[in-house]
This record gives C-alpha cells, structure tokens and sequence, in this order.
C-alpha cells in the first residue's frame, strides 16, 4: 500500500467539511484485540466509515506478530477493507540519558514500512534539548510512514515545554520538518497540562490527533468517550488543523459496538 504524502492528504482533506476518521485498536478493548487479533476487527472498523486503522504494537500476541511479514499480511488485510494503517509503538524517540534512541526508531520505522503504514508513532522518552535532527533525518530518510511523536500519560514525555522546546531545537538545527506532532487530548491531563493551551502552542506541528476524555482523579484516570454537553473537544478541534486525521481512542460501548462505532466515527469526522 501506498501512504497518502502528508502535504497530498492535507491539501486534498482541506477541500472537505470532515476529517479522517481513525480507529485506534484498542477502541474495540485492548483486551479484546489481544484475544482475537487485529485483523478480526477490521470489518467492525471499516462498516463504522473509518478511513484508518490503528495497529497498536502493545496489543500483540507474540512477537511473531511483529515480523515484517506478519506486518505486511496485516497491513494488505487492512487495504482491503478500504482502509489505511497507523503504526503504533510504546518505545520512545530518546533514552533515559537524552541521546536519540536510534535503534528503536530504526525498528519502529522498519515494522511500519512493512505494513504500509501513513504515520508511526512513538513516545518522546526523556527529551533533554537535544534533539539529534541529523540522526533523526538519516533513520526516517528511507521509511514510507511519516514520523509522529506523542504525548505520553507521564511526566517524561508529557510536559508542554517538552514539545516546545523539541520542536524549536528541530528548527535550530534546520530539520524542522523531519517529524510532526500525535496530539493526544485527554493524555495531557494525566501530567497536569491543559489541553486547550496545549493546543494553542502546538497547532502547526500537529498531524494526527487522539481524541477521548479521561475520567476519574490522579493515577486512577481513564479513558472515555467525550460526553455529549462537552464542549472541550470542539474549543481543542476549533484551534488544530481541521484537515488531520484523527483518531478514537475511547472505548466503544460493548453492548452495542457496531452502532456506537458508526455514530462516533461519524461525530469526529464532521466535530
């Protein structure tokens, strides 16, 4: 399969009132992708109008699954369905000591390719100021999938200033564009950061968002579907780009799966 360019998608979506919609995995219950597998969900997704499949490496059964031979059976099944596939990896982009974890990135990027995917996705990790733009620029420099890092749940990784300063460091070191931003919403609430002014300071570097609500207080937060009152989401989506794609992250109600599955692809797409 061949991944839709970044600038191509965007100037094609910007014609458009509605966005691509994406169905992150675990939406259907991570639990349940770990049982079944991926690709028993595939028809679920793409009957509810998603555009795009999330394959999250985490949710796996066996490392077996991980092979890129594996990845590319996986990424074809999702073609033909009508879709196509975001890869989805728990490493993050820097070590512990702030150094570019390239073998990771290197991986990640290698398993991607093998499923065809449009965008991968990783953590940032612990993030020091140096971002490595030249290292960044020679791993992504052969890969099909566009390179997107993510706000984590944690600290590490999940602090506004992180992002700020990794983006303006890329720009120092003219590779600004060798990656874009995975705004996840409800991910910045775990660290304490608000998400509308996150929103604000990171508009241009967003290329793929997550979308879902957290519920409950400090370690014991979850995610959820946004209610049907709250107007945080649209405040967040009225300040990011409208053409990226973005993706449910929420879990669907399991009493009625399919039916929630269409009617919330179709509320983001045109939110």
């Amino acid at each position: 399969m061949e991944p839709v360019p970044v600038s191509d998608s965007a100037q094609i979506q910007g014609q458009f009132d509605t966005a691509e919609v994406v169905i992150v995995a675990s939406a259907f219950g991570a639990d349940v992708i770990r049982r079944d597998g991926h690709v028993a969900w595939l028809a679920a997704a793409a009957e509810a109008g998603a555009a795009g499949f999330e394959v999250r490496r985490e949710l796996f059964r066996s490392d077996a699954d991980t092979s890129l031979d594996a990845l590319a059976l996986l990424g074809h099944a999702i073609e033909r369905f009508g879709m196509w596939p975001v890869y989805s990896t728990p490493d993050s982009l820097y070590r512990d000591d702030g150094s570019l974890d390239r073998v990771a990135l290197s991986a990640a990027m290698a398993e991607a390719g093998a499923l065809g995917a449009r965008f991968v996705k990783l953590q940032l990790g612990a993030f020091d100021g140096r971002a490595d733009g030249d290292g960044l620029r020679d791993a992504v420099a052969e890969g099909r999938a566009r390179l997107v890092v993510e706000n984590g749940q944690l600290r590490e990784g999940g602090l506004l200033s992180q992002f700020v300063e990794l983006f303006a460091a890329l720009e120092r070191e003219s590779t600004g564009g060798v990656l874009g931003m995975a705004f996840d919403i409800g991910n910045w609430q775990w660290p304490g950061e608000d998400p509308l002014h996150a929103a604000k300071a990171l508009a241009p570097h967003v290329e793929y968002i997550h979308c879902k609500a957290v519920v409950g207080e400090g370690a014991r937060r979850f995610a959820a579907a946004p209610a049907a009152d709250d107007a945080s989401c649209a405040r967040i989506f009225s300040v990011l780009p409208r053409h990226v794609p973005r993706g449910i992250e929420f879990p669907f109600d399991r009493d009625r799966v399919a039916s929630d599955a269409k009617r919330r692809v179709a509320w983001l797409a045109a939110a």
